[in-house]
């Protein structure tokens, strides 16, 4: 009899936990695409960008990444391919121009995402999400990775990581 008091009081108390705070990402990786190509309105990836956007899979594959958001520019999408390939997923695109969009469209899922944007969205993106994204990206400035740590009242903690460079052999 006392124990099905408590699991009563149990399920009635699971009932009432918004699913909102279920379904908030762990973890919200956020990058810049990799280096690109000099022409075009919208370039592909460079010879060194396509290396990083391996090391970014390479290095984030086992990170858990349960859905990869990317803008829908060619370069963005290309940085994002490696690890979608990798981890079997889809990258779904977003609009840059609506970056409270996708901070509801991330917040809605649950496990841990990747978010690839620009030099000029990214710092935004990261400050929408809770985090403090620091100094602008330089025009030249592609290597930086913000982890952000979502945790369980909502507070979110924010890591500044370095993505492997650009030079040598993809892993």
């Amino acid at each position: 009899m006392h124990l099905r008091f408590l699991t009563a009081v149990f399920v009635a108390l699971a009932l009432h936990v918004p699913c909102s705070a279920l379904a908030e990402p762990s973890i919200i990786y956020v990058v810049r695409h990799s280096e690109k190509a000099p022409d075009g309105k919208d370039p592909e990836l460079s010879e060194q960008g396509r290396v990083r956007a391996q090391n970014i899979a390479a290095t984030l594959h086992r990170a858990g990444i349960t859905s990869i958001f990317s803008s829908t520019t060619t370069r963005t999408q290309q940085t994002a391919q490696p690890l979608a390939q990798r981890s079997k997923l889809v990258v779904r695109t977003y609009d840059p121009g609506a970056p409270k969009a996708l901070v509801e469209k991330v917040k809605a899922q649950s496990g841990v995402v990747l978010v690839v944007g620009h030099s000029n969205t990214v710092p935004e993106l990261v400050r929408l999400f809770g985090g403090a994204p620091g100094a602008d990206i330089a025009d030249n400035e592609f290597d930086r990775m913000y982890q952000l740590i979502v945790g369980p009242n909502g507070a979110v903690i924010t890591v500044l990581l370095t993505s492997l460079p650009a030079t040598g052999t993809a892993p």
